[in-house]
């Protein structure tokens, strides 16, 4: 069975082009800010808020994962990093020997709260204030429909 390419047109292309180059440059200049003002990747920093928002600020590490949109073995590999910055504690999971569950510290949650007033400034620069009103809400209804197409895909 032949199948045949759906090429983009010269409008998709610029938008495509666009959008790699817009989202591209908005992550790394987070990245680069987060790790000049407080020290941590914004991987890091997501894995800090995902914890700080869970019950306990605990979570299984599967489930930080998944959440955090990280691979296991690269969430374990972080996370033995923020264990040895003192932020997160590794705990084994009581109902499941083979489980292991996150557990953020109080230093890891004053680290976050140190973080995130700069962060939520840069979000803001970069993301929110080029935009007005009408483009912010379009924004999230296009992010909300591709997010829940590739969750479903």
């Amino acid at each position: 069975m032949l199948v045949m390419t759906r090429w983009l047109d010269p409008d998709e292309q610029r938008t495509w082009r666009a959008f790699l180059t817009a989202s591209r440059a908005l992550m790394d200049t987070l990245d680069r800010e987060l790790q000049r003002d407080a020290g941590m990747p914004h991987a890091y920093y997501e894995i800090l808020v995902r914890l700080s928002e869970a019950p306990g600020r605990r979570l299984r590490m599967s489930e930080l994962a998944e959440s955090s949109g990280s691979s296991r073995s690269r969430l374990s590999h972080a996370v033995a990093r923020l264990e040895a910055a003192g932020w997160v504690r590794r705990e084994d999971c009581p109902t499941d020997r083979r489980g292991q569950i996150a557990h953020l510290t109080d230093d890891g949650f004053a680290k976050l709260a140190a973080a995130a007033p700069g962060h939520v400034e840069g979000v803001r620069r970069h993301l929110f204030d080029p935009l007005d009103a009408d483009q912010v809400a379009q924004l999230r209804r296009i992010s909300e429909v591709l997010a829940e197409r590739l969750r479903s895909a």
